[in-house]
């Protein structure tokens, strides 16, 4: 089988292009180049698309003794991941750039190329794991498990993919790495949103958007102060609202709801958090199971708990609606929601598919 080894220039990509080439793949090493200023470091870049990464991408490849290659793909990365991004916070959303990465460039965008020159699949360093069904399940190290932001993929792109390192944890890997003698058998994982090299979203998002004065109100509708833009809050916020008028009962207020549209920001107690209903669209189907009224687990973050839910999903009307058992906290428009299937077996979790969350209460 041809195989593209998406090379990010991490110790899970590395070790996921060896197992390739040693499951008797014809393997080459791409790295994709998402930005063009990318910056010189991983001290000064904080992701996962620095120059360093490309170099040490490079090196494993020449170990390996696999052609590598760097594709640009930054004008894609841009419209689809960046200016994604922003538009979703200036609509009052909470939108996941990793997410939308894996969705539109690191599948969609490589396998679409991919696929155009005749390779068969796309190996990366997710940590997830695809049965012998053809179904997505989630990683063997529940740490590291990746399934979630894998769960906004379209089932053909799956049909396409290799997680090689799925079944095995973190500290493997590592060692792994460091027997085949990679310099990346020791490197740290990525943090943070790697198109912001200082970290400052707040700023990053006020260049783009501008100043949208609006208020923050208590729940009763009272003014509190007035703010430059609703894009600095987000869903479940509690820091940096410099409230100086106490809460009446005296303890923490946290951001509740969002209203681009009149730049209203409400803030009431960490009870009003609370979803017990989710709505969502943009549905991707990825298991027959997920049609009609079923029950399942929920999870809403990348690294959030899960909660057990009634599902009601219309795939006529690509809309699904979700009675949570038990309440949630700090869920926001603009994030995925994505459904497990509990397992039966020694595997994770099945992934039965996701929607853009669009509505709580």
């Amino acid at each position: 089988m041809r195989v593209l080894a998406a090379m990010s220039g991490g110790v899970d990509s590395s070790v996921a292009a060896a197992r390739a080439v040693e499951a008797g793949h014809e393997v080459i090493g791409v790295h994709l180049a998402l930005s063009r200023d990318a910056q010189q470091t991983r001290e000064t870049a904080r992701g996962c698309c620095s120059l360093e990464d490309s170099a040490d991408a490079r090196r494993v490849c020449d170990k390996l003794g696999i052609p590598f290659y760097v594709w640009d793909f930054s004008d894609r990365f841009k419209e689809d991941v960046i200016d994604d991004f922003v538009d979703s916070y200036a609509v009052g959303e909470t939108p996941n750039p990793c997410l939308r990465c894996n969705e539109k460039i690191k599948f969609a965008a490589l396998l679409e190329r991919g696929i155009a020159l005749g390779f068969d699949a796309v190996a990366t360093g997710h940590y997830a794991i695809i049965d012998e069904d053809g179904y997505l399940r989630r990683s063997l190290d529940e740490k590291k498990d990746q399934s979630y932001v894998l769960g906004v993929l379209e089932k053909h792109e799956l049909d396409h993919c290799l997680f090689p390192v799925g079944d095995t944890e973190k500290p493997q890997i590592r060692e792994e790495a460091a027997a085949h003698g990679f310099s990346t058998a020791g490197k740290p994982d990525s943090y943070d949103i790697c198109f912001i090299p200082d970290g400052n979203t707040q700023a990053f998002l006020g260049a783009r958007i501008g100043l949208r004065p609006g208020m923050i109100v208590d729940q009763d509708g009272t003014e509190l102060k007035q703010h430059d833009g609703a894009w600095n809050y987000t869903i479940g916020q509690r820091k940096g609202l410099d409230i100086k008028a106490p809460a009446a009962d005296g303890r923490p207020r946290y951001v509740t709801d969002i209203d681009a549209d009149t730049g209203t920001v409400t803030v009431g107690p960490r009870a009003a958090l609370a979803v017990t209903r989710i709505e969502a669209d943009r549905l991707k189907f990825l298991h027959p199971a997920m049609d009609g009224e079923f029950d399942c687990d929920v999870q809403v973050r990348a690294h959030g708990s899960v909660a057990a839910c009634r599902a009601r999903v219309s795939r006529d009307d690509d809309r699904m609606v979700l009675e949570l058992t038990e309440p949630l906290e700090g869920v926001a428009r603009g994030q995925a929601a994505v459904l497990y299937l509990p397992a039966e077996d020694d595997l994770g979790d099945i992934v039965l598919g996701s929607g853009t969350i669009c509505a709580t209460a």
